[in-house]
């Protein structure tokens, strides 16, 4: 029967891994907001250029046809096209991918919670109190309002929100890796 001894601590170790790799990002979120939102999009912008690349390569050398051959070369194309741009240029495309996202987001927000404050004025009698609702509907609206006039100071804000609740899950992380362990994973 072979020894699985070094492997019993694998788990525990992977688990509590995760957790330092989220706290460093969770604290650089924090400390270094505008530097991870550049560093997300930068992302995104290598992720579009290794799909619109990868995309090519599979319709010229690896056969991968779906009936829409332009479609995809389009498709594939415009992807490394926008690749490039955000890695060439990722100030301008930081704040054009970012106030986007954001008008989006804001815009989602004011319609929950204008949707949240018609449904307990409307139906008022079904609720208890209707206080919790009408604050949360409230929030939702100068939530929206603040993303869509401070769009990039409200994207910084979201971030190290973000790091807070990378650094919590972080910990979490490290209490089920130290239940592991004490069990023997």
């Amino acid at each position: 029967m072979a020894d699985t001894t070094p492997m019993m601590g694998m788990s525990s170790g992977l688990t509590a891994l995760r957790g330092i790799v989220l706290l460093i990002a969770g604290l650089y979120a924090i400390f270094f907001p505008g530097l991870t939102l550049t560093s997300l999009v930068l992302l995104g912008g290598a992720l579009f250029f290794i799909d619109g690349l990868l995309g090519l390569w599979s319709l010229t050398f690896g056969h991968a046809k779906t009936g829409n051959f332009w479609f995809d070369i389009a498709r594939n194309v415009l992807a490394l096209i926008v690749g490039v741009l955000i890695l060439i240029s990722p100030l301008l495309a930081t704040i054009f991918t970012v106030t986007f996202l954001i008008y989006v987001a804001g815009i989602q927000a004011i319609i929950v919670g204008v949707m949240e404050l018609v449904l307990v004025f409307r139906a008022r009698q079904l609720f208890a109190q209707v206080w919790p609702v009408m604050v949360s509907g409230i929030i939702y609206v100068l939530f929206g309002l603040m993303l869509i006039f401070w769009p990039l100071s409200s994207a910084v804000t979201l971030v190290i929100i973000a790091g807070v609740f990378a650094i919590i899950f972080a910990f979490s992380l490290f209490g089920l890796a130290w239940r592991l362990r004490k069990a023997g994973f």
